[in-house]
C-alpha cells in the first residue's frame, strides 16, 4: 500500500474533546474549557504550552463543537492586512474564532491590530504559543484573553497515542506494525505528540518486510537519517540552552560560543537567548560583577532593535563577557532563603520604629517612634533592628568568595559586628 500524502499525526489529529489526549485540568469532565465549550461561549484565549501537547487540535475542536466559523492565521507568514481582512470579514458573519498560531511571533503593530476587534467581540480570538505571554504578548491584548497553560503529554498518555494510531490508522495497519519498545521513540520525540506519531509512521516507511517491529535500536538508527537533531521548540531547545548556561556558570568561554551558536544555527529567537543572558547574569554572577547585568541588559535591547544576523555578534559579546566574569550566586540564594523564611513564619509584624506614620493618630500610637535616621549618623550608618521579632539576627545574605563580595563581608562586618557573623 502506498503511503498517504497526509502525515499520520493530521490522519491522527482527533475532532471532539472525547477523543482529545491529554489537558484533562482544561478538558475533562469538570475542565474550564470544556464548561466553556458545553456552555456555548467562549472568552477570546491564548494556549501556553510547549510543541506537540495539542494546542492547534484544540483550537478546531473548539470551532467544530461550538459550530462557529473558523480562520486560521499563521504569525509566520501572515501580516497586518491579513488580520485586517480577517476583521473584515467576521463583521458580516456572528461567532468567528480567529486562531493565531505562534502568536508570540506577532510584533506590536500586529498584535495591536486585533485589539479592538477582541474587545468588542468581532472575533473570538484563540492564540497560541510555546513562549511566555507575560514577554511576548502586549499587556493590552493579554488583558482581554484568559491564559491557559497546557501541559507536557504524560508518558502513558504519548503510548496511548501511539497504540491508537496502530489500531486506527489504514496504512500501518496494512503495514502490519507492531512497536516492541518505545523508549526511543519517546526520547526523541522529545514529548511532542505530533513529533511522536510522525516518527513512528517513517520508522515504519523504512522498514521492508511482511511485518514491522519497533524497536529502540531501530528507531535510533531511522532517527539518525531523517530526524533533525535540533528543533527550537522541542526537547533539544532545552538541552542546547541548559548546555549554555552551564558553560557560562562554569566560566568556559569556548563552550558557551560553541553552544550559542549551536542555537544561532538552529533558528533559535534571539530575544530567548538574550533573556537567558540576563538571568545568567544575577542568577551565576551577581554582586561579584555587577556590570554583568548592565552587560545583559544592553545586549536584550540591542538584539531587539537589530535582529539577526548582526545580534549574533551582540550575543557572542554578552556571552564571552559572562563567561568570563567572576561568579557568585549569593544574591540568589539570600532570595531564596528569605522567601522560604516568609513561608515557614508567616506575615510578622513590621517592627514599630520602621514604620510609615503619615497621619497623627499613627504618630500617636508608635509608628515610626525612635527611628534613626541613617544619613544623621557618622557614615551614614547606626545599627538598630530591621528584621521582625523571631526572625532577627538571621543571615539571608552570604557574599560570596571573590575579591568584591570579600569586601562587602569586611563591610557588613565593621558596621554589624556580631549581630550577624560576618
Amino acid at each position: 500500500m502506498i503511503q498517504p500524502n497526509i502525515p499520520l499525526a493530521e490522519r491522527m489529529r482527533p475532532h471532539s474533546l472525547d477523543q482529545y489526549a491529554g489537558q484533562q485540568h482544561l478538558v475533562g469532565p469538570n475542565g474550564i474549557l470544556r464548561r466553556y465549550i458545553e456552555g456555548g461561549v467562549i472568552p477570546s484565549m491564548i494556549l501556553w504550552g510547549p510543541p506537540g501537547v495539542g494546542k492547534t487540535t484544540l483550537a478546531n475542536i473548539i470551532a467544530n463543537q461550538m459550530k462557529l466559523p473558523f480562520v486560521a492565521l499563521s504569525a509566520i507568514n501572515s501580516g497586518v492586512k491579513d488580520i485586517r481582512e480577517v476583521i473584515e470579514q467576521a463583521r458580516k458573519r456572528h461567532g468567528t474564532v480567529l486562531f493565531i498560531d505562534e502568536i508570540h511571533r506577532f510584533n506590536k503593530s500586529q498584535q495591536d491590530a486585533l485589539l479592538g476587534a477582541v474587545e468588542k467581540g468581532t472575533v473570538t480570538l484563540v492564540g497560541a504559543t510555546t513562549e511566555n505571554p507575560s514577554f511576548e504578548v502586549i499587556s493590552a491584548l493579554l488583558s482581554r484573553c484568559q491564559v491557559y497553560i497546557l501541559k507536557h503529554l504524560t508518558k502513558d498518555e504519548l503510548i496511548a497515542l501511539v497504540n491508537k494510531a496502530l489500531a486506527e490508522d489504514e496504512w500501518l495497519r496494512n503495514l502490519n506494525v507492531t512497536v516492541q519498545e518505545y523508549e526511543a521513540l519517546l526520547t526523541i520525540s522529545g514529548g511532542d505528540a505530533r513529533k511522536l506519531l510522525n516518527l513512528l509512521e517513517i520508522v515504519a516507511e523504512g522498514v521492508k518486510g511482511e511485518q514491522v517491529v519497533v524497536t529502540n535500536e531501530l528507531v535510533q538508527q531511522v532517527a539518525q537519517q531523517n530526524i533533525v537533531m535540533y528543533d527550537k521548540s522541542g526537547e533539544m531547545h532545552y538541552d542546547l540552552v541548559s548546555a549554555f548556561i552551564k558553560s557560562i556558570r562554569g566560566s568556559d568561554p569556548n563552550a558557551a560560543v560553541y553552544w550559542l551558536a549551536r542555537m544561532i544555527e538552529g533558528g533559535e529567537d534571539p530575544k530567548f537567548i538574550a533573556r537567558r543572558l540576563l538571568i545568567a547574569s544575577s542568577e551565576d554572577i551577581g554582586l561579584a560583577n555587577p556590570n554583568a547585568l548592565l552587560m545583559a541588559t544592553s545586549c536584550f535591547q540591542a538584539v531587539q532593535m537589530i535582529g539577526y544576523p548582526e545580534a549574533e555578534i551582540i550575543l557572542s559579546q554578552a556571552t564571552v563577557y559572562l563567561a568570563t566574569s567572576p561568579k557568585s550566586n549569593a544574591s540568589y540564594k539570600a532570595i531564596k532563603q528569605a522567601r522560604q523564611l516568609v513561608q515557614q513564619t508567616g506575615n510578622l509584624p513590621v517592627p514599630m520604629h520602621i514604620r510609615n506614620a503619615p497621619t497623627k493618630l499613627m504618630q500617636e500610637i508608635g509608628y515610626g517612634n525612635n527611628y534613626k535616621y541613617a544619613h544623621d549618623y557618622e557614615g551614614n550608618f547606626v545599627p538598630q533592628e530591621f528584621m521582625p521579632d523571631g526572625v532577627a539576627n538571621r543571615i539571608l545574605y552570604d557574599p560570596g568568595k571573590n575579591a568584591r563580595e570579600t569586601e562587602m563581608r569586611k563591610q557588613l562586618k565593621s558596621q554589624w559586628g556580631s549581630k550577624y557573623r560576618y
